[in-house]
């Protein structure tokens, strides 16, 4: 019987380079770029805690120091703000990694996705635990909650994923079903097809950047054969589990912005500010001058 387990751990890889936003991500990493008045990282990591997760693992670069940085304690800062009377600011600042913990390893030779979950190895330990891919920002933590809770029911891995027009699945990972999807939206998976052509593809099912993954993955990366480029793709480690374990897709209906460009950084900040009462009516006003 399999022993269900808490996910405790989150690894979010972030040792890109962000090449869309130069010249911007030459001295700020794109994970701290703001979404509204939050970094982004930040988004991604309230996200996690709001599924239940305590221990953020991010996956970074030694060229971005700014993100280690970002969660050291800095208390005359503190001090500073609360001294002008900026209390608001000053918790806000002094609650990043106040009641959750984190830790930066670092990928020092980037090796594709696959190699960046295993250098989270070390941190996880042998439990399950997220992947959260920086690049997509969630409208709420439900789906990822959900995930934790059929990777605990099943002890088997679990993928996020989207109903796409057939014509789109061949720029995606796609499932193959093993059966149909229950009335929550869980999928049983027989396999994972990588950009499939059209008329092969074996379901409108895409796999999105939300991953809850068991621990055996790691030994399934470390025996990975690089693809192009010397990359590990994460997506052969998961059709290894799949292939031998219970796998499942989670359906998502939650908002979800794809931060990987610019455009689509901008509509997740448009998104956010409506969202937020302190700026929603500014927002508004702002898009009313450009319509």
């Amino acid at each position: 019987m399999v022993r269900p387990m808490q996910v405790r751990s989150a690894v979010i890889p972030a040792a890109g380079m962000g090449t869309r936003f130069l010249p911007a991500t030459k001295a700020v990493p794109k994970e701290l770029m703001p979404i509204g008045d939050t970094p982004a990282i930040q988004i991604i990591i309230d996200e996690a805690l709001g599924a239940g997760i305590d221990h953020i693992v991010v996956v970074s670069s030694r060229s971005k120091p700014a993100i280690e940085q970002y969660f050291a304690p800095d208390p005359e800062l503190i001090e500073a703000l609360k001294a002008k009377g900026k209390d608001d600011v000053a918790e806000r600042i002094a609650s990043i990694g106040r009641d959750w913990r984190v830790t930066i390893t670092y990928q020092d030779n980037p090796r594709g996705l696959g190699h960046a979950v295993g250098c989270g190895r070390e941190a996880v330990g042998d439990e399950p635990f997220a992947v959260l891919l920086p690049d997509e920002l969630m409208g709420d933590s439900s789906l990822l909650a959900q995930m934790c809770g059929v990777c605990a029911s099943t002890g088997g891995s679990v993928v996020g994923v989207k109903q796409v027009p057939r014509e789109d699945v061949s720029s995606y990972g796609v499932l193959a079903p093993s059966g149909p999807m229950d009335d929550d939206g869980v999928i049983p998976v027989a396999d994972l097809v990588e950009k499939p052509p059209v008329d092969e593809a074996p379901s409108e099912f895409i796999i999105i950047g939300r991953y809850v993954l068991t621990p055996d993955v790691f030994d399934e990366i470390e025996n990975l054969t690089p693809g192009s480029g010397g990359e590990l793709q994460l997506t052969d480690a998961l059709r290894a589990q799949a292939s031998r374990s219970p796998f499942s897709g989670v359906l998502s209906s939650v908002d979800r912005y794809d931060t990987g460009n610019p455009v689509g950084f901008l509509d997740a900040a448009v998104a956010y500010a409506l969202r937020n009462p302190d700026m929603a009516d500014g927002t508004r006003a702002i898009l009313t001058t450009h319509t």
